[in-house]
């Protein structure tokens, strides 16, 4: 059963500045948690509908109705499962490779697909402005199908760390050099930018290299590509020859 307090917590924790105020978010889905369960993450107290996750103790796991998962679950159709974690400190930035930088993208299906792509694409390391969305935002965790766990994710002032790089700098813009013909190195930053926006102009002043995915539609009308989707074909090519 869970408590008034409980539910007070949980529902808090739908909110950024009661997460960061708790130190504490949450995750849903039999998968998500399995995968934070496996990782660094700290798990405060798991709620669940079903006899399972045998491997958590009893003091940490409370078996609760599915009326009660519908009042702190985050999901329109809820899972059988919620976990509440500790947010973890911040894990240094790992200034090699490539580095996926985003320019203030706010929705969090973006973020956390984003994530899953770094995740497949083997990048190891996020660096997101202060107005990106928290990567601990529920629907992000949820986004993430787990890959929350294996990408480290940092919130820093953007132009400060792209002054402190030697670092090529690469952005994507509609006059951009096509990325299908573009020799590209396996050592850089690659910005993203607002989904409605793109590069802010302030970082545009500091890219050192332009970019673009050319459009192949014979009417030419399409304006731009979700960033997301645009992540995609971008790491796709960088990874290409490596």
């Amino acid at each position: 059963m869970v408590s008034k307090n409980q539910i007070k917590l949980i529902s808090g924790l739908h909110q950024k500045k009661q997460r960061f105020a708790n130190q504490l978010f949450f995750a849903e889905g039999v998968k998500v948690i399995q995968e934070l369960l496996q990782s660094n993450f700290e798990l405060e107290h798991l709620y669940t509908t079903l006899n399972d996750f045998e491997e958590v103790h009893s003091s940490k796991r409370t078996l609760i109705y599915e009326q009660e998962l519908k009042k702190i679950s985050a999901l329109s159709t809820p899972n059988s499962c919620l976990a509440v974690f500790k947010i973890p400190a911040e894990n240094e930035i790992i200034n090699s490779g490539l580095i996926l930088a985003l320019d203030d993208i706010r929705d969090p299906g973006n973020l956390g697909t984003i994530l899953r792509l770094c995740d497949w694409f083997g990048i190891k390391q996020i660096v997101c402005s202060k107005e990106t969305v928290d990567i601990y935002n529920p629907k992000v965790v949820q986004a993430t199908m787990g890959s929350i766990t294996r990408v480290n994710v940092n919130y820093v002032d953007l132009e400060t760390f792209i002054t402190q790089t030697e670092l090529a700098v690469f952005g994507t813009f509609m006059d951009g050099e096509n990325i299908y013909k573009s020799n590209l190195p396996q050592n850089g930053i690659i910005i993203m930018g607002n989904e409605a926006n793109g590069i802010s102009e302030q970082i545009e002043k500091m890219v050192t290299s332009r970019l673009t995915i050319p459009r192949f539609g014979e009417l030419q009308k399409t304006e731009s590509l979700n960033v997301a989707t645009a992540t995609a074909i971008i790491l796709s090519e960088f990874k290409r020859n490596s």
